[in-house]
């Protein structure tokens, strides 16, 4: 009788022992979850009063921008580089739409020399970039509709200044990039030829410099060449407690119609996808364009815009939708 009620005291104090062990580590998870939200609260509001000390290019609510019909697999960003320099119209310095397919987990993106001669509609032809400065988002993205049949669901502009505040703030060490040549003309910066890591002036200088024999072309290929550096670097694993900083710097760096959710969103989804190559395109595309000059637009790329837009189709799979 005595050494059953040993047993049975052992069992409730191994009981006990178990439940003490289970409050434990459910009090050191609860614990964690709690630092961490608090510390990603912290980290955006810190991006968002470090992003409230410069002032977005344009506001939000000055934009015109109407959003073609949305698709179940594919959603399209345009990414409009604008370098202000104080000036309130800039022409559209970096014109890409990067393609989500959701699907298949993939992204594509597809960069537009600026020198290409558009068709802009209620406006005589220009150079595409001219297509910003005279109506905005929504005069380029309707010159892209009308020229390339591409929809564009979602819009971000991201003046230079902004650019080399975002890169600090989500790489402090810098970004690894390796530099094809030496370059310092016009792009406030000297860069060595070499592997090296770049802080956000550099890295624009390196994105934006083109004076080689590759003129603008060279200049498009590493602009590429930087966005499919800045994805892997977002999607690192140690700058995930960078992100929440990022998050909140870009609502004042960027002036977009996505939400603070909508962006989150969009973030989770790419990194739920895993290490996602970008696969890269340029309109025009090589042998569809000739070189000309106008005496009101001056040197420009004239395109077979039928090749082009067929082309461009294919590489997004716009015809799948």
């Amino acid at each position: 009788m005595k050494e059953d009620q040993n047993l049975v005291t052992r069992q409730k104090r191994t009981k006990k022992r178990k439940m003490r062990k289970r409050r434990i580590i459910f009090l050191i998870l609860f614990l964690l979850i709690v630092g961490a939200t608090t510390f990603s609260i912290v980290q955006y509001r810190s991006g968002l009063k470090l992003a409230k000390k410069s002032e977005q290019p344009i506001k939000e609510e000055e934009i015109e921008f109407v959003a073609d019909e949305k698709t179940e697999k594919i959603t399209n960003y345009l990414i409009i580089g604008i370098d202000t320099r104080g000036e309130e119209q800039s022409r559209s310095d970096t014109m890409m739409v990067l393609s989500w397919n959701k699907e298949k987990k993939s992204l594509k993106l597809v960069s537009f020399m600026r020198d290409i001669y558009a068709d802009i509609p209620g406006y005589e032809s220009y150079k595409l970039n001219t297509a910003y400065y005279l109506g905005g988002v929504q005069l380029l993205k309707d010159t892209l509709n009308n020229m390339f049949e591409v929809p564009i669901h979602h819009y971000a502009i991201i003046d230079f200044k902004s650019f080399e505040s975002l890169i600090d703030i989500l790489a402090p060490d810098g970004i690894e990039i390796d530099v094809d040549r030496d370059m310092s003309a016009n792009i406030g910066v000297s860069l060595k030829q070499g592997v090296q890591k770049l802080n956000g002036k550099e890295l624009l200088g390196y994105a934006r410099f083109r004076y080689d024999a590759k003129s603008d072309f060279g200049r498009v290929e590493r602009q590429q060449k930087v966005i499919e550096a800045l994805k892997d670097e977002l999607l690192s694993p140690s700058n995930i407690p960078n992100l929440p900083k990022l998050v909140g710097a870009a609502q004042g760096y960027i002036t977009s119609d996505l939400s603070t959710n909508e962006e989150l969103k969009t973030v989770l989804g790419v990194v739920a996808g895993g290490n996602m190559e970008i696969e890269k395109f340029r309109i025009p595309v090589d042998g569809t364009y000739t070189t000309a000059k106008y005496r009101h637009a001056g040197e420009v790329l004239e395109i077979d815009v039928e090749a082009n837009k067929q082309q461009l189709h294919e590489f997004l799979q716009l015809e799948e939708e």
